[in-house]
């Protein structure tokens, strides 16, 4: 007889339902603002029901079912691809996926067996991040263009990848991880007999079967399609794959440029292994060099049929240049930021307390602002620092932020604070990139960390977000 599993207590699902966001009501009917507010009254009745669920890999058919709630992309649709999908799963569905993931998914995804590996997944992984990712590219790449003149980035995309995802694939994968077999059972169970239906204008549709994908909607659909995009790996040695859930990119130095297509070919083969589909025509590449070294004509590869080669690249976010300047990027936030400068001065004319301005300004402009800075922070040349300087003081003039804090003061702070997180984490994402530790025989002064420094052997080095922290204060 299997053995129980350890049971979710009354107070984990307390607080899970009492800690619920604002979500959209789920076909069930159960809205989150109902469960978070009689969080103390079905704590316990709810926390039986989740163990019932769990020991015996049953997952409810009341839960199975998922409203589409086509949302316009544009201002004015006119036929269905206009719409957007949004899958709508029950609320109470959702809390369960997130007390499995967390208490059975993510501890196993630190030492898988091969041929899984989820050490190059940002995505749907506990400290994983955009910036994260952002950090080990441009860490990947100035590696490479130590040696080698230019590196080859191609940012991958994949037509429909969470909607059609073969099941059968994904669990024979399941089956590698070091998951309870009651566990795994119920995976199972929530992937089989799904339905869907489409709600719109009040008006529901009848029902159709899920046959293949991981679950739009659900919590615990992110993680599943890690677990399926864990043995995607390069064939090449030397060349790198870096994955964000499904925008995937392919590094390859230019020492092994003639490996392109036979890299491609293999990624070409592992999406038709998983019933998923490279679409050619959405992918990019892009050449990287040193800032003052172009590309000679007679070193310069040939294109990759198919992919358009750009000069820059928009990766998850960030506007990245060929020659790794950051100019570009910061210029299309600056304009997007103007912008909210204006929207601000209209809710400040229609009577919002200044307060409440500081407030927009630091969660809207600001954060636009630092989002993923500890990435490209080392790539800003003079001008760029000036620029967002100059914002910043005018954003002080208006009042719209109060700090007497400077661009530099502000990177700094994200800065020390992602790299604590990293030194004190061995399990963080980006803590392989750390180099070893330094054995201090003798009692020395206190520093600011025991790892060894990094050469830096070019000026791009000093761009690198773990060079730079590494160096930081150590004297």
């Amino acid at each position: 007889m299997t053995k129980p599993l350890r049971s979710i207590s009354e107070y984990q699902t307390f607080y899970a339902l009492d800690h619920l966001k604002h979500t959209s009501t789920g076909p069930d009917g159960l809205p989150a603002w109902f469960l978070k507010l009689s969080a103390p009254v079905f704590a316990k009745p709810v926390s039986t029901l989740f163990n019932l669920a769990i020991n015996n890999s049953i997952f409810p058919d009341q839960w199975k079912t998922a409203f589409i709630t086509p949302i316009a992309k544009i201002s004015i649709p006119t036929v269905p691809a206009d719409f957007r999908p949004i899958s709508i799963t029950p609320v109470l569905s959702r809390v369960l996926e997130k007390l499995v993931v967390r208490t059975y998914i993510y501890p196993v995804l630190h030492n898988p067996k091969p041929p899984l590996s989820f050490s190059d997944q940002y995505a749907f992984r506990p400290t994983g991040s955009t910036t994260g990712a952002l950090i080990h590219l441009l860490q990947v790449v100035t590696d490479m263009l130590r040696t080698n003149t230019y590196a080859r980035v191609f940012a991958l995309d994949f037509s429909k990848a969470f909607d059609s995802v073969r099941h059968s694939s994904l669990t024979s994968k399941l089956s590698m991880l070091e998951i309870p077999d009651t566990i795994y059972n119920w995976i199972i169970e929530f992937l089989s007999g799904r339905k869907h239906c489409t709600k719109f204008q009040g008006v529901v549709s009848s029902e159709l079967p899920i046959t293949a994908s991981v679950i739009q909607g659900s919590a615990l659909g992110p993680s599943l399609f890690a677990v399926t995009a864990s043995d995607m790996h390069p064939i090449n040695k030397g060349n790198v794959i870096l994955k964000f859930a499904d925008d995937t990119y392919l590094i390859i130095p230019e020492s092994l440029s003639s490996t392109s297509q036979s890299e491609l070919a293999n990624i070409e083969q592992w999406s038709l292994d998983n019933n998923l589909k490279l679409n050619r025509n959405k992918s990019y590449e892009i050449l990287f060099h040193p800032p003052r070294s172009p590309i000679p004509l007679s070193r310069l590869p040939s294109e990759i049929s198919g992919v358009k080669r750009v000069s820059s690249l928009k990766c998850l976010g960030v506007v990245l240049s060929h020659n790794l300047s950051i100019s570009e990027h910061i210029s299309n936030i600056l304009c997007s930021c103007q912008q909210s400068l204006y929207a601000l001065k209209l809710l400040r004319a229609y009577g919002l307390s200044d307060f409440n301005l500081s407030l927009i300004f630091t969660a809207i402009v600001l954060s636009r602002i630092t989002y993923a800075s500890p990435a490209w922070r080392g790539l800003m040349n003079a001008n760029d620092h000036v620029r967002l300087e100059s914002f910043l003081r005018k954003a002080k003039k208006v009042q719209y932020y109060k700090q007497d804090s400077t661009i530099a003061d502000i990177f700094d702070d994200l800065d020390k604070r992602l790299f604590a997180c990293i030194i004190s984490d061995k399990h963080h994402v980006l803590y392989k990139l750390l180099p070893n530790k330094v054995d201090h025989s003798r009692s020395m002064r206190k520093r600011t960390h025991d790892f060894m420094l990094p050469q830096k052997t070019t000026k791009l080095d000093e761009s690198n977000f773990m060079c730079r922290l590494l160096y930081k204060d150590i004297y």
